[in-house]
């Protein structure tokens, strides 16, 4: 699996488990575990304005939803959703996923961060929206050792 991520430019990547609480807590009822992953990738660009960076992101044919444009600390960012299904015969349970996006174009203008926060909770769908949403406010693409290379 991680070497499948990191050949689409994915440098980061992390598995969460969540205790569900704002679902009833009622006395007997257990609370559901939430499954998520979180990754951050590369993906190279052609040059443009930051803004048409971002906004090209989410207008190519992946069937993004809920598109919003944002003016973030980092700059111009759009975010989206995508939900998918694992194919029959793939042997993975038919739970639809829902995955979360950030694009963040680099100062550059030759690459864009992506960050992705996938779950299978689509319940829970603003919850986990607002949890990327603070984690995009966040990017800073500044390299805090000081060398020109710049960082996510």
């Amino acid at each position: 699996m991680l070497a499948a991520l990191r050949e689409v430019g994915t440098v980061h990547c992390s598995i969460g488990l969540h205790r569900d609480d704002v679902g009833d807590v009622s006395a007997g009822n257990s609370r559901v575990p939430l499954f998520s992953l979180f990754t951050v990738s590369w993906r190279d660009t052609g040059v443009a304005p930051r803004g048409v960076t971002a906004a090209r992101a989410v207008t190519s044919t992946d069937g993004h939803a809920r598109i919003e444009f944002a003016e973030l600390p980092c700059g111009p960012a759009t975010f989206s959703e995508t939900v998918s299904a694992p194919t029959p015969g793939s042997g993975l349970p038919r739970q639809p996923l829902l995955q979360l996006h950030a694009h963040l174009p680099h100062p550059d203008g030759r690459r864009l961060a992506v960050l992705t926060l996938t779950t299978t909770a689509q319940g829970r769908r603003d919850e986990y929206r607002a949890i990327l949403r603070l984690i995009a406010e966040s990017v800073d693409f500044d390299n805090p050792l000081g060398n020109a290379s710049g960082g996510a």
